[in-house]
C-alpha cells in the first residue's frame, strides 16, 4: 500500500525531471538547434559512438565476476544489465537493483552468503569510484592551470566520504568485536533516521557485519585487484561514450579539453548518486551541462553532447536489462546452475 513517505519522493523526483527536460535545458539550448547539431554528426562518428557505447555495455559483468568465482561472462553481463535496468524504471533505485541481483544469482543456484559478498563488494567498489574519482579530475585540471569550484566541493566531498568509507571498512575486517560495534552502530543510526519518516527499523545489526567480515577477507585478499581493475574499466568505459560524444558533435579539445571533460563528468556521477530521481535524470543533465558550458562548449553543442551521451549509456542496458531480466532463467549455465561447485 502506498504511503506519502513513498509517493512524494517519487513525486519531486517527477518533478525534478519534468522542470529540468522541459525547462532548465531549453533555456540553455534550443531544442531545434540542438538536433540540428546531432543530425550533422558523420557516419564515422556514428559507428564511434557505436562501439563506445557496445565497450561500455560488455564491462557490466566482469566486476561481480570477480567478487563471486563461479560466475560466468553471460550470466554475469545478464545480472548486471537487469539489475542496472531496474534502477531506472522501479520506485526504490539502487535497492531494487540489488534485490534483483540477488534473487537471479539465487536463482542460478549460488549460495546467499556468496552473493551477498560479491554484490556488497561491487557496490562498495563502484562508490569508492564515484566519490574518489573527482579528485583525481582536480588533480588533473590543476596541473593544466584550472580550476572549478564546483569540483573542489564534489572532490572534498568525496575524500572525505573515501575515507571514512574506507576506514570503516577497514576496521570492521580487522576485528570481529570491531566489525559488530560498527554495525551496531550503523544500524541505531539507521533505525533513527527511519523512524523520522515513519519507515520500519533496519533487519541488520552487528551480527550482520561480522557474518559479512568472515566472508569477506578471503575473497579481497585474493581477488581485491581484479575487483578494482573491473570497477575502474567499467566507470572508465562510461567517461569514453562522453568523451566520443563530445568529439562526434564538434566540441573539440580547444573547447573542452581532456581534463576539462573528465572533472565535468566525474561532478555530474556525484550529482547523480544523490537519491532524489532515478538513474539521476534531470540532474545529471543538468549538472553535465552546465559544466561543460563553463568550460567552454557552446550551448547547442554541450545539451546535444549530453542528451546524446545520456541516451547511449542509459538506453541499452535499459533495453538488454529488460530483456535480460525477462529471460533470465536462460542465461544459466553448467557453473552456476549448482551451487555447491562453489560452496567453498
Amino acid at each position: 500500500r502506498a504511503r506519502w513517505t513513498e509517493i512524494v519522493p517519487a513525486a519531486i523526483g517527477i518533478a525534478v525531471i519534468g522542470i529540468v527536460f522541459f525547462v532548465v535545458l531549453p533555456r540553455i539550448a534550443n531544442y531545434g538547434d540542438v538536433w540540428r547539431t546531432v543530425r550533422e554528426v558523420s557516419w564515422p562518428w556514428v559507428l564511434a559512438l557505436i562501439a563506445a557505447a557496445v565497450l561500455n555495455v560488455a564491462t557490466f559483468g566482469p566486476p561481480i565476476m570477480a567478487a563471486l568465482p563461479g560466475l560466468r561472462y553471460r550470466a554475469a553481463l545478464a545480472s548486471s544489465l537487469a539489475s542496472t535496468a531496474s534502477t531506472y524504471v522501479a520506485p526504490g533505485g539502487p535497492a531494487v537493483g540489488i534485490a534483483l541481483s540477488f534473487a537471479m544469482l539465487k536463482g542460478w543456484g549460488f549460495p546467499s552468503k556468496a552473493i551477498t559478498t560479491a554484490v556488497t563488494l561491487t557496490t562498495v567498489w563502484n562508490q569508492f569510484m564515484t566519490f574518489g574519482m573527482p579528485s583525481l579530475a582536480f588533480a588533473l585540471l590543476s596541473a593544466e592551470g584550472g580550476s572549478q569550484p564546483l569540483l573542489r566541493s564534489a572532490a572534498t566531498a568525496g575524500l572525505i566520504v573515501l575515507a571514512v568509507s574506507s576506514a570503516g571498512l577497514a576496521v570492521a575486517l580487522s576485528s570481529a568485536r570491531l566489525a559488530r560495534a560498527i554495525g551496531d552502530a550503523a544500524s541505531a543510526i539507521a533505525d533513527a533516521g527511519l523512524r523520522l519518516v515513519r519507515r520500519r527499523p533496519v533487519t541488520w545489526s552487528g551480527e550482520s557485519l561480522v557474518a559479512f567480515r568472515e566472508g569477506t577477507r578471503d575473497l579481497l585478499r585474493h581477488r581485491w585487484h581484479l575487483l578494482t581493475f573491473w570497477t575502474l574499466a567499467g566507470h572508465l568505459t562510461v567517461y569514453a561514450v562522453l568523451i566520443v560524444t563530445l568529439r562526434a558533435l564538434g566540441v573539440d579539445g580547444d573547447q573542452v579539453s581532456l581534463a576539462e571533460s573528465f572533472a565535468a563528468w566525474t561532478i555530474a556521477r556525484v550529482i547523480g548518486a544523490i537519491p532524489i530521481t532515478p538513474g539521476g535524470f534531470g540532474l545529471v543533465e543538468v549538472g553535465l551541462t552546465g559544466a561543460l558550458v563553463g568550460f567552454g562548449a557552446s550551448d547547442a553543442d554541450a545539451v546535444a553532447a549530453v542528451l546524446v551521451y545520456r541516451f547511449l549509456t542509459v538506453g541499452p542496458p535499459l533495453l538488454l536489462g529488460v530483456i535480460a531480466g525477462a529471460t533470465w532463467r536462460q542465461h544459466n549455465d553448467a557453473d552456476v546452475s549448482d551451487g555447491r561447485a562453489i560452496e567453498g
